[in-house]
């Protein structure tokens, strides 16, 4: 790779899960070589990321070009989706260990320099991903210096949003208003597309990343409870205290993609989450939604880790 590649290349933003599932605002290079960017709530403008967390599913799939393969890594606040393409032959190698590791019962830490991808379905909707460029299994060391860097990164974003809340949407007065200027041009596209918003669950994800990377004891109240770096790299297991289980898991899932499908789909980790929070654990919830899906046909993956209800 020449030097002018190197210095045209977009750098890669710290990113945690949930910032990048929330966003649905494209911007689409202006020219053939240009780049193309996703822009978060915060601001964000999402060409290149680094990003973390432990390996959570890993998938081989066949094509007419060659194998393809997409993956999981769940961080403190979602989960990221990556893929690996037929048409990157030199990154199979190590997918195909990452995916013998997985499938043997371990489970890891990772870090990947992903580029963004985003689909957008007929009716408006936009599901975001990242086609690998780089991966790598880390120690916890280096997973906690990212966790840090991620969530300093975040807050900064956080910071400028706010700054932005007192100030009129135009460069120089979001300048004055001390929103930093690698974050401008970013912010006046979120604040016009997104609007206003509570920023409240990016700032409990902030917390959450912090307390994982410190092995604080802390208790936070949030959506769901996250694991120390020890539990997070060993096979998924229930916490001791859970609630006992109320109701069918399957009937929960059921029932969760009837409230929740707006017609894309409801995606994995929703499912999970509901599960868990009836009491049910963690592999339960996946068993039940591949009994569904393969057994009972009940429910359809249209697109992957989506499910819908399939039609009547």
């Amino acid at each position: 790779m020449n030097q002018t590649t190197r210095r045209s290349r977009q750098t890669a933003i710290r990113l945690f899960a949930q910032e990048y599932m929330d966003a649905d605002l494209p911007e689409e290079g202006a020219g053939e070589y240009d780049p193309s960017f996703v822009i978060t709530k915060l601001g964000a403008k999402v060409n290149r990321a680094l990003v973390g967390g432990v390996i959570d599913r890993v998938e081989r799939r066949e094509t007419e070009s060659g194998s393809f393969y997409t993956a999981h890594l769940r961080d403190p606040t979602g989960t990221h989706r990556f893929e690996v393409a037929s048409f990157q032959p030199e990154l199979h190698a190590d997918i195909e260990e990452i995916l013998n590791r997985f499938e043997s019962g371990d489970r890891f830490l990772m870090l990947l320099v992903g580029r963004a991808r985003w689909f957008e379905t007929e009716d408006g909707g936009m599901f975001t991903s990242f086609r690998a460029e780089e991966f790598s299994i880390v120690d916890k060391d280096l997973y906690t210096h990212w966790l840090v860097e991620a969530s300093e990164a975040t807050l900064r974003r956080l910071d400028a949003y706010e700054a932005s809340m007192e100030s009129d949407l135009t460069p120089a007065a979001l300048e004055s208003a001390g929103v930093p200027s690698d974050l401008i041009d970013g912010m006046v596209l979120a604040r016009g597309h997104y609007g206003e918003f509570d920023t409240e669950n990016y700032r409990v994800g902030i917390l959450q990343s912090l307390s994982m990377a410190t092995g604080s004891d802390v208790i936070i109240d949030a959506p769901s409870p996250q694991p120390t770096l020890e539990q997070a790299t060993e096979p998924t297991e229930e916490v001791s205290q859970a609630p006992a289980p109320t109701g069918d898991v399957s009937e929960i899932l059921l029932e969760t993609i009837r409230i929740k499908d707006d017609g894309d789909g409801v995606d994995y980790d929703t499912l999970v989450h509901a599960a868990v929070m009836a009491g049910h654990s963690r592999e339960e919830a996946e068993d039940a939604i591949d009994n569904l899906r393969d057994i009972e046909g009940s429910i359809i993956e249209p697109r992957f880790s989506f499910f819908r209800l399939t039609p009547q």
